[in-house]
């Protein structure tokens, strides 16, 4: 590397985020970016480790990540970006929504703090994007075969990409107005903004990738229509069936799942052009959000934004310790206690509490019954089964409590099944590694095979479902069985 010594010698920088009185006046993007001299000096502070686990273990994509640090550091921005582009088709993404396990696994990281990755990444794409390198049209070769992708969020937008750049068609489906998933309707804009994914769209659609949206596949069309009019067909929908809770008082109006919240509010603009989004307003509201990973943070932030006149978020699990846990070591992704930007904002997030009771009048919800959780830890000290603590209820005032658990499965199960399609116990598509389904032709990519994950996971596994249609129509063109 260009300077072996300077992970000792040069300190870690972050770039911070904005004042706090004023992010959380508006919804755009929080954090802020390191200037150019700056990653000059923290790309530097790679060091010649010879195994490199940041890309080796820690990044789902497989990037190459001393590369283009020593690129950056040398002033070699394009030769950077071509290595970032060989192996992640969306760094504006990753770099902006990823919590970096890159970095987790720096070996850096065991002596000082870790490179900082994630911001030199976004920093090569933007400066790429800057330049105007992302608007030259790489040569493409036409290769016979068309390509339908049912969903367009990270894993459907990497499949049509990938398979784009190797030379085939590919027409993208997406139920909503507008292409993007989870990225789009998810995600609130104070974490990605929404012109980042327009902007990649725009450019996906000037490299020949063609989106169909406000089409539902199974409904506006049938899979015997695509299987009729392609040669393959790649399901990336995501994990879309949210975990429910089942307490006394379910039944009471406004508790939702955290999705609709987020939907509804972060795209609000998507129903002026003809989508149909309830609006729920956290406005002048005690909110109660119940799960405390990053979608709950999402809707903690959403929430204080809007005006909210309290918010708490509960969490079942314990609270972590402060630094990584001994049953998580290096290069692990460690379990630690970690506070995105919306935790300094406001409200209160309670860990080791789980809710009993939605209580209520004339058939609303206005407050939850709670208890403090004592967990039981296995040899190594994980938490395995959690008990309730005796003489701990406690009231929390709730007249809006959104659910943020997560997700069970793929949704949509009775068309799936119709479809021959085996669903497995998590009621996700069920799919070899690399996105083959046991009906022939047919591949399922990202959340909706292997259930709810990050969003450089959903892009590492279209890239991999990508590469398997190649090689299934390829196989095909040779006179192969499809199966092989």
């Amino acid at each position: 590397m260009g300077r072996p010594r300077a992970f000792l010698e040069v300190s870690r920088t972050e770039p911070g985020y904005r004042p706090v009185e004023e992010r959380i006046r508006d919804f755009r993007s929080v954090e802020r970016q390191l200037d150019y001299l700056q990653l000059r000096d923290q790309s530097s502070r790679c060091m010649d480790c010879g195994t490199p686990f940041c890309h080796a273990y820690g990044c789902p994509l497989g990037n190459v990540i001393p590369e283009f640090n020593q690129m950056l550091y040398k002033g070699n921005w394009r030769i950077a970006l071509e290595v970032l582009l060989s192996t992640n088709n969306f760094p504006e993404f990753t770099g902006r929504v990823c919590p970096a396990p890159c970095e987790a696994a720096c070996v850096a990281g065991l002596s000082t703090e870790p490179v900082t990755i994630r911001q030199i990444e976004l920093a090569i794409i933007e400066r790429g994007f800057e330049d105007g390198c992302l608007e030259e049209k790489p040569k493409r070769r036409s290769l016979a075969g068309r390509i339908a992708i049912v969903g367009s969020g990270p894993a459907g937008l990497a499949v049509a990409d990938t398979l784009n750049s190797i030379g085939y068609d590919t027409v993208v489906y997406e139920s909503a107005p507008m292409p993007g998933g989870i990225l789009m309707y998810g995600i609130p804009d104070f974490k990605l903004e929404k012109w980042v994914v327009s902007r990649r769209i725009e450019l996906m659609k000037s490299r020949g990738v063609v989106f169909e949206t406000g089409i539902r596949v199974g409904e506006d069309l049938s899979f015997r229509y695509l299987n009729t009019r392609f040669d393959a067909v790649c399901l990336a929908c995501g994990a879309r069936e949210p975990r429910d809770i089942k307490i006394p008082g379910r039944e009471l109006a406004n508790i939702y799942f955290a999705m609709d919240y987020l939907t509804g509010h972060n795209t609000s603009p998507a129903a002026e052009s003809g989508g149909d989004y309830h609006v729920i307003s956290a406005r002048d509201k005690n909110v109660l959000v119940i799960g405390g990973g990053d979608t709950g943070s999402d809707c903690l932030g959403t929430a204080l934004r809007e005006g909210a006149k309290s918010v708490n978020q509960i969490e079942i699990l314990p609270l972590p310790p402060a630094d990584r846990a001994s049953y998580t070591p290096w290069p692990a992704w460690p379990v630690m206690l970690r506070k995105t930007h919306a935790h300094k904002e406001g409200g209160k997030l309670l860990w080791g509490v789980m809710a009993k009771e939605f209580q209520g009048e004339m058939g609303a919800v206005n407050s939850v019954r709670c208890a403090e959780v004592v967990w039981k830890r296995d040899s190594m000290g994980r938490p395995i089964s959690p008990s309730e603590k005796p003489g701990s209820e406690f009231i929390l005032e709730a007249d809006l409590v959104l659910l943020a658990m997560g997700f069970t499965g793929a949704g949509s199960k009775e068309l799936f099944l119709a479809e021959d399609l085996e669903l497995d116990q998590r009621g996700s598509v069920l799919a070899d590694s690399e996105g083959r389904t046991k009906k022939v032709g047919i591949f399922a990519a990202g959340d909706m095979a292997r259930g709810q994950s990050l969003v450089v996971k959903a892009i590492a596994d279209g890239r991999r479902c990508a590469f398997a249609v190649d090689s299934f129509l390829k196989g095909r063109m040779k006179g192969f069985d499809r199966n092989c």
